[in-house]
């Protein structure tokens, strides 16, 4: 779009919209092409992943139909990778070392709250005389 066109367009909305409701419809358009905008570049990510993951399955097929011997670096590349893949997935989270304790921190001690020692309070007007 030029920038001609973006002008019409505002003035065309300022007149349909009224100057009240604009900023409401400009935030709401922009929350919208903002969330198109995530989900696209999910779905890219998420059709990269699939891609390099069937790209490293032919990649393992090539290698057993040779009997995993005189491999390619490519495919010897494609084997650690899958590795890995599998050590991570069976250890996913690093181990803790067993040296590091949690600190327990001693409680402070708390002081008691004063009593509150109440007087009654007369509210009877009968037998106070002014």
């Amino acid at each position: 779009m030029s920038f001609w066109e973006l002008i019409v367009i505002a003035v065309v909305a300022l007149l349909v919209l009224g100057p009240e409701r604009l900023p409401g419809a400009i935030r709401s358009v922009s929350g919208f092409v903002r969330s198109v905008k995530q989900f696209g570049q999910q779905m890219q990510a998420e059709l990269n992943d699939e891609l390099r993951v069937q790209e490293l399955h032919d990649k393992l097929k090539q290698a057993e139909e040779k009997g995993l011997l005189n491999l390619t670096t490519e495919e010897m590349q494609a084997m650690a990778e899958l590795r890995q893949a599998a050590a991570d997935v069976t250890n996913p989270y690093p181990a803790a070392s067993t040296t590091a304790q949690p600190q327990v921190l001693p409680a402070e001690p708390v002081a008691p709250l004063p009593s509150i020692a109440s007087d009654p309070v007369v509210t009877d007007d009968k037998n106070h005389k002014s």
